[in-house]
């Protein structure tokens, strides 16, 4: 990303028509749709300089963020500090936390569930699942959800 670059979140009704149909092209072509770009901005009724002009610079808000997010789900011995040494790894590795669920311990255990934004991470998301793995307290790591 260039330094002055800046990126908006827009609901599409206020998008000028050219950005949509390029949308509308990108999926026709993503989904094996249309053969060649012409065709498709033809389909949509676009012109192909609109669509090479906007192509680069348009993404559905999905495909900008599921791509580097994952869910983590813990099964943890109720100790004081155990939560907190466990975010503290995941920031270490670069992750962002987007979510936390804790449920309430019962019997000495509690479950956890991380979303984590992994864009800046510092190491391979498995790599840390095993290094999670080795703390005393976690009793079980799982991936449940994956865009990477």
């Amino acid at each position: 990303m260039k330094e002055d670059e800046q990126f908006y979140l827009v609901r599409s009704d206020v998008l000028p028509e050219s950005i949509k149909k390029t949308m509308e092209v990108k999926q026709l072509i993503e989904r094996g749709k249309v053969k060649t770009i012409h065709e498709a901005t033809q389909k949509v009724n676009l012109s192909r300089s609109a669509y090479y002009k906007y192509k680069d610079a348009v993404f559905p808000f999905q495909a900008m963020v599921k791509e580097k997010i994952i869910t983590l789900f813990f099964h943890l011995e109720d100790r004081t500090g155990t939560l907190s040494k466990l975010l503290r790894i995941v920031a270490a590795a670069g992750c962002n936390i987007l979510t936390i669920h804790q449920t309430i311990p019962v019997q000495g255990k509690a479950n956890v569930t991380l979303s984590l934004d992994i864009s800046q991470i510092d190491e391979k998301v498995d790599q840390l699942i095993h290094q999670l793995k080795q703390l005393e307290f976690v009793e079980q790591v799982t991936l449940l959800s994956s865009g990477v």
